[in-house]
């Protein structure tokens, strides 16, 4: 009983502490996150009041359903370059009514997919983009910010076509920089890279930001050819209802969105549990930022998911609950019903020095360099995920992701190893067949072999061609078929392996059968074909039953 009051009375000391933390990490996280996401409207081609919009309602849900203590829910750098892709398809002329309701439709849809994968326990599927594969799709997306901003940091305005188009335009038209906006844009990102370096996770574009709106008011830049934002709404956002109409042609850009927003999610979160901290569940996380959206989506929020540097900024403050989120969330609210004016002078070239400052990261040569000196092969996989975004687009480049993805696994495993086995000379060890050990004996018209890795349609006819190989090429009379390495089999490998006992010329043996092999065996009726004598437990029994075998040959 001692032991459960101070235990109580210490969590009632912590408590007061713990909130203390949270509010200061929620006030220097929405320094960072509410210039940020007005920034990000920017890229998705939307009001910058979408931003504070995006910061208010998704993270007060996030807060409230999520798994994460700590991760920080808006736009991010990713979901807003996507987002503006499929909204410039959708609406080409860029009418601010039509964006807005395009933009309501695909949050809801965003999480209204979220919310499905969910009844249907798809948390895996934000898995089967490889590691190499979003290395190379966000330094894709990465290059493709940097482009899109670059205009808006020289004062220049084109037309956008593709990646490789639009730079070869930018160069013909460098000559018609505006020098003021140049001015803003140098100076922003010099206070922003400046302030990172000396003190990372800083309120800089707070300063940044602050620093810019003083300087348009006090020099009318506006006046001056530098571009501002203009008004903005004061007040609570409005009700925005979807558009049915718009739900096929947004659903597939939707789909690539709401799969990004959970791979982003997922990964932030994993990144910054912290000893003591509940694990990440993907079901829950597949709720709370299916919620997010659907929520937000209602009152006028872009698609929406969780950061990784703006949770970073949550956790080094730090924050140790939603109550973090939550305050940011409050901090959005006082600026929508206060500052919106102010933020009108906010120059444009501003907005984009934060966007590509923060940007910038997902270019990371670094990882590229480490994947290059683990394997070559993922390494193209990342260039061509990379080429595929600047080539197609940025949606298509999820496409090409995943496709890159799932061609790796299966190249992985369409050429499984497949060893014949020899025993240490002296020792009772089975291993496969090398010139590292040249010693290793074999036995006279005894094949063992052993294949390594799922069977199944993709590398069955591979792991046939490579067994009849080494059959014609050791020519024995009983081959032994050991898949204790085998963890499943296919029905199509199973059927080529069914065949191929029928027509062999010698007898096959199947030793080791792992629980999920041996039902497929019997289901099949294989067990039956071979017999109970040529099922073994492992190849070390198929050595002995095979040496009685002979014994009782010489004998007879």
């Amino acid at each position: 009983m001692a032991g459960l009051g101070s235990t109580t009375q210490a969590s009632r000391k912590g408590a007061p502490a713990e909130l203390r933390f949270d509010v200061v990490a929620g006030f220097t996280a929405a320094a960072v996150v509410l210039p940020k996401a007005m920034a990000y409207a920017t890229v998705a081609g939307l009001p910058v009041a979408v931003g504070l919009y995006t910061a208010f309602v998704p993270a007060i849900i996030y807060g409230l359903l999520g798994s994460s203590r700590v991760l920080s829910v808006s736009s991010t750098t990713t979901l807003a370059i996507l987002t503006g892709a499929e909204l410039g398809s959708m609406v080409p002329d860029g009418d601010p009514a039509k964006l807005l309701v395009a933009a309501t439709t695909l949050t809801a849809l965003v999480g209204a997919l979220l919310l499905a994968a969910r009844l249907l326990k798809l948390g895996f599927v934000a898995n089967f983009i490889s590691v190499p594969v979003l290395t190379g799709f966000k330094a894709g997306i990465g290059l493709v910010i940097l482009l899109d901003q670059a205009p808006k940091l020289l004062g220049l305005h084109i037309a956008k076509q593709s990646f490789f188009a639009d730079v070869v335009s930018l160069v013909r038209h460098v000559s018609e920089t505006s020098l003021p906006t140049l001015a803003v844009a140098g100076g922003t990102l010099a206070v922003l890279v400046g302030m990172e370096r000396l003190k990372p996770h800083s309120p800089a574009p707070l300063v940044t930001v602050a620093g810019a709106i003083a300087a348009s008011w006090l020099f009318d830049l506006n006046a001056r050819g530098v571009s501002i934002v203009g008004i903005i709404p004061q007040g609570l956002p409005s009700l925005t209802l979807p558009d049915p109409a718009l739900v096929q042609a947004l659903l597939p850009g939707a789909m690539g969105i709401a799969l990004m927003s959970f791979t982003e999610s997922i990964a932030a979160a994993r990144a910054f549990v912290a000893s003591g901290d509940p694990p990440i569940d993907a079901n829950r996380e597949l709720v709370a930022t299916g919620a997010a959206n659907l929520g937000g989506a209602f009152l006028s929020a872009m698609p929406a998911g969780g950061g990784t540097s703006q949770t970073g900024v949550v956790r080094a403050a730090g924050g140790r609950t939603q109550t973090a989120s939550l305050v940011t969330a409050a901090a959005a609210l006082a600026t929508m019903l206060v500052l919106a004016p102010i933020l009108g002078l906010l120059p444009h070239a501003t907005l984009a020095a934060v966007v590509i400052v923060y940007s910038v990261s997902l270019i990371q040569p670094v990882e590229f360099r480490a994947i290059l000196k683990v394997r070559q092969m993922e390494f193209r996989w990342a260039i061509v995920a990379a080429i595929g975004v600047l080539v197609f687009g940025t949606l298509q480049g999820i496409v090409v992701a995943i496709v890159v993805s799932l061609i790796g696994l299966a190249l992985q495993t369409a050429h499984p190893t497949v060893s014949v086995i020899g025993r240490k000379r002296g020792a009772d060890v089975l291993r496969p067949l090398s010139p590292e050990h040249p010693d290793d004996e074999t036995f006279d018209d005894l094949l063992i072999i052993r294949p390594e890795g799922r069977l199944y349609f993709a590398n069955a006819q591979n792991v046939a061609d490579q067994i009849r190989t080494l059959i014609a090429e050791h020519k024995p009379r009983v081959v032994v078929l050991d898949l204790s390495r085998v963890p499943d089999i296919e029905y199509s490998a199973l059927q080529m392996l069914q065949e191929g006992s029928r027509r062999a010329s010698v007898a096959f043996w199947l030793a080791g059968l792992n629980p999920g092999v041996l039902e497929m065996v019997r289901r099949a009726g294989l067990d039956k074909e071979l017999g109970p004598d040529r099922l073994l437990f492992n190849a070390r029994t198929a050595i002995e039953r095979y040496k009685e075998l002979l014994e009782r040959s010489a004998l007879g």
